[in-house]
């Protein structure tokens, strides 16, 4: 017994120091940019008051719940139906919770492996005219240690934790692009609702112009080609209905699929700009601050750490590996009966391994880890590029639409006017027909114009929101989000 001990202790006691230190690069977080600002023209606001309506950019963090800036319980609904009952969020949540089983199950190597087994038996040597029946038996535990020499064991824990945090920033990823999507696809649902009411607000215009027309013609003050070319107005305008009306039945049937339903359990909302507000304030983090926000970036560090982990790993490879092993048994060997007269024998070993030669193999498997760990650097830095130059766009397009949106307010306003008086002139005589066609035209034109303006301003702060990161995350728990 002493004898054992002093050899177990002579083999594990350097080992065990070994243990203290992990071999390998220890990964340190990627610092943020040190930049000051996310393009050379950095606006601080969206708005120089002349729109409807300002639009202020401040230093904030963004809500978890940022579509809740649109004010709209409409909106609010949707997206809660679409967090509740999404396969991709029930998907992302079972990877992750399988990649956090996967740390518990590295950690279990930290431990001693306990198992019990036993057997039993009988022999017999077949020597003639002798009776050599033996019973056999042996009941008892055993246990196997393999020692975290070198970190080996560490090494992996942390791998399997970065992994996890992986699938953590894929949830909030999944997350942002669901939410992000089901605002976009009601945006577009407000837009399309909204160009068919100015179409068909045009449409009545035409018919009107048909019939001040065809009245003219009875009374033989206009000639019958004017009426055809009122009716070929009127059946031109008509024909820009199916297309915004299949618009229409797209964003609904979006709308159903990301909620988790048939599109043919899609509900008939009538969705508009009248039930949104135009956010007032968007809070963007620092430049150094946008790489903990964005998930995207917290899933491509992840990866990087991971990759430095299996350095390690592949490191610990080169070096020895000390298992350590005992066992305890009630043992049983006799004629006489099962289980009698037994006997307790114990046994303690330890083994090592320390490779020797391997072809190069154990350094190859090294390098190539480094490599791989380089390789996800590079698709670290290339995703922070991507992520601030989409900020850089969006800030600067909320900049555009809000002179946009006022461009087309302004031509609104003088198309729907000069309409009016051409109309009035053609009623008094003074204006032909082909007159209040083309000033038909322009207020068309400027009436989907605006429309248009108006979902480009709506989609582009929607958009500032998922650029930005949509928040910290932390609403990942409460899944279905707050009503």
């Amino acid at each position: 017994m002493n004898r054992a001990n002093r050899l177990v202790v002579a083999v594990t006691v350097p080992l065990a120091l070994g243990a203290c230190v992990a071999v390998g690069p220890d990964y340190m977080p990627q610092p943020g940019p040190s930049i000051a600002n996310y393009s050379r023209a950095d606006p601080s606001k969206a708005s120089d008051g002349s729109a409807e309506g300002d639009q202020r950019i401040s230093v904030g963090v963004v809500t978890p719940y940022w579509w809740k800036a649109f004010a709209s319980p409409v909106l609010n609904a949707l997206v809660k139906q679409a967090l509740a009952g999404s396969p991709a969020i029930e998907a992302a949540q079972a990877t992750l919770a399988q990649a956090r089983e996967g740390i518990t199950a590295a950690r279990g190597d930290l431990f001693p492996q306990i198992t019990i087994g036993g057997s039993a038996g009988r022999s017999n040597s077949g020597a003639p005219g002798l009776d050599t029946t033996l019973n056999k038996s042996s009941v008892g535990p055993s246990l196997a240690y393999q020692v975290n020499a070198f970190g080996a064991t560490s090494r992996r824990v942390e791998q399997a934790q970065a992994l996890a945090d992986l699938q953590q920033a894929k949830l909030r990823a999944t997350r942002l692009t669901l939410t992000g999507s089901t605002v976009a696809q009601a945006l577009a649902l407000a837009s399309a609702t909204e160009q068919i009411r100015a179409v068909q607000d045009i449409i009545a215009f035409d018919q009107h112009n048909l019939e001040l027309v065809q009245l003219s013609a009875n009374a033989g003050r206009s000639a019958y080609l004017d009426v055809l070319t009122a009716e070929s107005q009127l059946s031109s305008d008509r024909a820009l209905l199916p297309p915004l009306q299949q618009l229409a039945s797209v964003a609904r049937h979006a709308l159903a699929v990301l909620t988790g339903r048939m599109p043919a359990e899609s509900p008939d909302l009538q969705f508009d700009f009248s039930i949104l507000t135009l956010p007032r304030d968007l809070p963007l983090a620092l430049p150094s601050g946008l790489v903990r926000e964005r998930p995207d970036l917290q899933a491509a560090e992840a990866q990087l750490h991971a990759s430095s982990a299996a350095i390690g790993i592949a490191t610990v490879a080169l070096y020895p590996n000390l298992t350590l092993d005992a066992s305890f048994a009630e043992t049983t060997v006799g004629s006489g009966a099962l289980f009698a007269n037994s006997t307790g024998i114990w046994s303690l070993a330890a083994s090592i391994l320390a490779p020797v030669f391997s072809g190069g193999k154990l350094s190859a498997q090294r390098a190539a880890a480094t490599d791989a760990y380089a390789a996800e650097l590079g698709n670290y830095r290339q995703a922070v590029l991507t992520a601030f130059g989409q900020v850089a766009d969006v800030l600067h397009a909320l900049s555009h639409d809000a002179d946009q949106l006022a461009a087309q307010r302004r031509a609104l306003n003088a198309a729907k006017a000069t309409l009016e008086l051409t109309q009035q002139s053609y009623q008094a005589g003074q204006a032909g027909l082909l007159q209040i066609i083309e000033a038909q035209r322009l207020y068309q034109q400027a009436r989907l114009g605006y429309v248009r303006a108006q979902t480009q301003r709506f989609a582009d702060s929607a958009q500032f929101f998922v650029v930005t990161g949509g928040g910290s995350g932390d609403a990942v728990a409460d899944i279905a989000g707050k009503p």
